[in-house]
């Protein structure tokens, strides 16, 4: 069969037009290169606690930023350290004394584990965090508090909320 002029052109443009077109990837893969800069740029800055859903945290005008430490979570029922669990509140509350014997044992097997090198001669310079609600009883953060300067940490440290700079010009239009 003999095919016309116009049959053999339509045939020709349609064999042209019918390879799928290519995607350009060199804009796309700019946009991922910029992204994966900032998120690396950004990652570096961001300093965690541990998330507790049950504790409320008190506020605080401090500034200073937390640095990475060991830290102690004071929940309802237990005291934990790193995660792991060392004693019950009601025990601790029933002790006689400041001292709490397993927290002492957890944060002095926390030195070698957490702390950096240079901290670990200076016992000035061993950081601890202890993060609790803001309704414990003084008498229990006072026993941590303790257990933690007798296992040999130079630095204790709150965690707080920051209050807004809202807040803040309230409090000082107050006084």
């Amino acid at each position: 069969m003999v095919k016309s002029a116009r049959a053999k052109r339509m045939e020709k443009h349609h064999k042209r037009n019918k390879s799928s077109g290519g995607l350009n990837l060199v804009s796309l893969m700019d946009i991922f290169t910029i992204l994966v800069f900032f998120l690396l740029v950004n990652s570096s800055s961001v300093e965690t606690l541990p998330n507790a859903k049950d504790l409320q945290l008190p506020e605080s005008i401090a500034e200073e930023k937390a640095k990475e430490t060991v830290v102690i979570l004071i929940g309802e029922e237990d005291i934990i350290v790193q995660g792991t669990p060392v004693a019950k509140v009601a025990d601790v509350m029933n002790i006689k004394g400041n001292d709490i014997p397993a927290l002492r044992e957890a944060l002095k097997s926390q030195n070698d584990r957490v702390l950096r090198r240079e901290a670990q001669d200076d016992i000035a310079g061993r950081e601890v965090t202890i993060m609790g609600d803001k309704e414990i009883p003084y008498r229990l953060l006072k026993k941590v508090m303790a257990t933690c300067t007798a296992s040999d940490y130079g630095q204790i440290s709150l965690a707080v909320l920051q209050k807004s700079s809202e807040k803040l010009d309230e409090l000082q239009a107050a006084r």
